[in-house]
């Protein structure tokens, strides 16, 4: 599913962030939506979230 829409998105869903520090090499992060940080419908780059850990990135995949 696509992580550029926020109705996709849900606080506990498993996801793959991408961390700022990782965008050029495009790193995946795992885990659990904390909170979802972007306030807008949708974003191109992706919407921003912090996981349970504490890692701030934008959503590239949801996993189900």
């Amino acid at each position: 599913m696509e992580g550029t829409k926020r109705a996709n998105i849900k606080i506990g869903a498993q996801v793959s962030i991408v961390l700022k520090k990782n965008q050029r090499s495009g790193e995946l992060t795992v885990g659990s939506v904390e909170k979802i940080l972007t306030n807008s419908p949708n974003h191109p780059h992706g919407i921003k979230v912090r996981l349970d850990g504490g890692d701030v990135g934008r959503v590239k995949q949801i996993h189900q």
